[in-house]
């Protein structure tokens, strides 16, 4: 199928969809969206996998997200084996979030580690990596620790170090920093309705720009403020990427699925 948009980051595995899963699949073939089914811990991650491997037009990443830090231990051994299925283009979601714990100096530590072990497992299985990083409240902090853990890594490692920092809210330096170092940003449909990160994706090259929804969350402006969002609104997203550029529509969404294509190589 010749895809028209991509949903770099949903989680269409989640709960949130047991009702309608199989007619939001058929809608997003139907409107030719294809999307990376990105896993949180084990159990999503196999069952996003399984959806990948399911459905032509949907893709997987497995990985264990900081916030699942207390959860479970990441081991690799699990991952390793979903991660045989060619379907599984990424590891992730990984990476660091200090804003919704207290972010002590021990879980800093712990998510680190774990994230440090699941590049690892990236340069390993020569797989992109989908980046989680939230900064607490008024702060860069996160986004300077990736980026720190990161010239470590492609220090180490060099061009095997790559992937995408997805819902990425950090400033301009942040941004020219993460491409740098080889890495795409993605931008969600908060992007509708906050003005926040126009000057990020004006100042972002544009083959360094991924469009997603991290769905079921941040709906569009043209759905009810915390309704369940779908990756159908990826071109809601795309629209505001080429309305904020004040770039042609279709460019921008040739540019952004090969940007995707090229990253994941699907």
């Amino acid at each position: 199928m010749e895809l028209k948009y991509f949903d770099a980051h949903c989680h269409v595995q989640f709960d949130h969809y047991e009702r309608d899963r199989d007619e939001l699949l058929a809608r997003m073939q139907a409107e030719r969206v294809g999307g990376i089914v990105v896993g949180c811990n084990l159990e999503s991650s196999k069952k996003a996998a399984a959806l990948a491997g399911e459905h032509e037009h949907l893709y997987a990443a497995v990985g264990l997200h900081p916030n699942h830090e207390a959860d479970e231990w990441f081991e690799a051994a699990p991952y390793r084996e979903l991660a045989k299925s060619p379907k599984v283009v990424a590891i992730g979601e990984c990476g660091l979030d200090y804003y919704r714990n207290d972010a002590s100096d021990e879980i800093k530590r712990k998510q680190k580690a774990i994230f440090n072990d699941q590049i690892a497992l990236a340069v390993e299985l020569d797989k992109p990596l989908i980046i989680h990083a939230r900064p607490s409240k008024g702060t860069m902090d996160a986004y300077q620790d990736l980026i720190g853990i990161l010239k470590n890594a492609k220090a180490a490692h060099g061009g095997a170090v790559h992937g995408d920092v997805h819902f990425f809210v950090g400033g301009v330096p942040e941004m020219h920093e993460l491409i740098a170092l080889g890495f795409t940003v993605s931008f969600t449909a908060v992007i509708t309705f906050a003005r926040d990160y126009d000057e990020v994706i004006r100042a972002a090259p544009l083959d360094a720009i991924l469009s997603e929804t991290d769905a079921p969350y941040v709906p569009p402006t043209n759905r009810p403020r915390g309704s369940r969002n779908d990756p159908l609104a990826v071109q809601d997203v795309v629209a505001k990427i080429a309305e904020v550029r004040g770039e042609d529509l279709e460019i921008i969404r040739v540019a952004l699925l090969e940007n995707a294509k090229r990253l994941f190589a699907l």
